[in-house]
């Protein structure tokens, strides 16, 4: 019986590459964003449902849960850099609505929809959130929230594990390819990130992927409440 599989931000990035890597699989695929066009195009090419969903909106993932009648994998890959935010206010509410970007997007996506979907897990159940090497260092408001995110994962698992839903965090190091940068990756900056890194190659989308696939398989039961950097070296722990 195939799998059902739910990608958060699942239009572009890791998070189409999360889906398209379980869509091969067979498993029913079910992916979310913010706009209807992206979306449904998504859906189409990948051969998958989609949802539009902005999971930091509790009345959309709420809406979204209802939709989804059992649930075997989780992944929360909505996230990325606030954007621009507007000019008024004083410098202190910039910072304010700032930090409250990001973590709308990159925490509060994954506790909103991990928290209105958790009943729909049946037996062997994975969620896995997408982190960051940024909440490692030079992060700012958006590594702060990905430190977050890790330190609300380990929570989570201690409630979740014992119903056989295992928790954990890819914390992705330099990822080529995507939108993440809105267009201010540099070559200098590229050149930069891969020197950090052990392999000297940028991380790719498809790295993502198969550990999430990984985490998803039976071989990964018994790992939970664990942040895995996915990064070539460029941060190491013990």
């Amino acid at each position: 019986m195939s799998r059902t599989v739910l990608v958060t931000g699942g239009t572009s990035g890791i998070g189409r590459a999360v889906a398209e890597r379980f869509a091969a699989d067979g498993a029913g695929v079910v992916v979310t964003g913010r706009h209807q066009d992206t979306v449904e195009r998504t859906a189409k090419e990948l051969g998958v449902r989609g949802f539009v969903c902005d999971a930091s909106d509790p009345a959309q993932a709420g809406a979204l849960a209802e939709r989804l009648e059992s649930l075997d994998v989780l992944v929360n890959a909505a996230g990325g850099l606030p954007g621009p935010g507007g000019g008024g206010g004083s410098a202190l509410d910039r910072v304010l609505a700032q930090w409250q970007a990001s973590l709308a997007q990159n925490l509060l996506t994954a506790v909103l929809t991990t928290t209105a979907v958790q009943d729909r897990f049946t037996g062997d159940g994975r969620v896995i959130s997408i982190g960051s090497i940024g909440a490692e260092r030079r992060g700012g408001s958006y590594g702060a929230a990905k430190a977050a995110l890790a330190a609300w994962n380990a929570a989570l698992s201690a409630d979740l594990a014992p119903r056989g839903v295992t928790c954990n965090v890819i914390s992705a190091g330099y990822i080529a390819g995507t939108n993440f940068f809105q267009g201010g990756m540099t070559g200098e900056r590229h050149r930069t990130l891969v020197d950090e890194t052990h392999d000297k190659r940028p991380g790719t989308v498809d790295d993502i992927a198969a550990t999430a696939y990984f985490l998803a398989s039976p071989g990964a039961r018994h790992i939970t409440g664990q942040t895995l950097h996915v990064n070539g070296g460029a941060f190491t722990t013990r």
